[in-house]
């Protein structure tokens, strides 16, 4: 009769135990993977935020593009859509800003711009197409705000695509924008700031 008892007892135990257990189970989630980083932009001439060097705005009277370089890429992307504006100003009391370098079509397998991309090609050698700026220019126009006011914030945005553009270099930012729509993998952004 005890032997009874002990295996009923066991079994019952046995049963509470393994219904314990399949329910924790159930009411357990996966631990979450680790966050992946997003990706980055940075420059090698200025850290994010702080003051971009003369050399590379119009404080010399021929200002070379800044070296930029990404990181942390997803994967299938085509190409890269990199744009530097003035985003401080209100041209003519509308809703754009000042474009100072649009770059479009940059392969998806490139890693960086390096510094000086010349500004008198609108098509580079890997296919890159830079389109006009704010003054109607092919290519780079350094930061330029004058020196009565606060510092502007000229901020490098740089979009990864899952497309190439079917654009050419007389094509308007609204034009890039329009066209990027949809496509837009990851963006990252590289603020800079400057004034005379």
């Amino acid at each position: 009769m005890r032997m009874k008892r002990v295996l009923t007892f066991s079994a019952i135990l046995f049963i509470a135990t393994t219904m314990a257990v399949l329910a924790g189970a159930r009411g357990q989630q996966a631990p979450a993977a680790p966050a992946v980083p997003g990706l980055t932009l940075t420059s090698t001439a200025f850290d994010d935020g702080s003051i971009i060097p003369p050399k590379y705005t119009q404080a010399d009277p021929n200002p070379v593009s800044p070296k930029l370089q990404w990181t942390n890429v997803p994967p299938n992307v085509v190409s890269f859509t990199l744009i530097l504006h003035d985003a401080d100003v209100a041209v003519e009391k509308k809703t754009e800003d000042i474009l100072h370098w649009m770059a479009f079509n940059i392969p998806g397998t490139a890693r960086e711009l390096p510094e000086g991309v010349p500004s008198a090609n609108a098509q580079l050698a890997d296919g890159t197409i830079q389109a006009k700026n704010r003054r109607g220019n092919v290519g780079y126009m350094g930061p330029g705000m004058g020196p009565l006011g606060p510092y502007h914030h000229y901020t490098f945005d740089l979009y990864a695509l899952d497309t190439k553009l079917s654009l050419g270099p007389d094509a308007s930012r609204a034009d890039v924008l329009a066209a990027m729509n949809g496509h837009i993998v990851a963006k990252a952004v590289l603020v800079g700031r400057f004034h005379r």
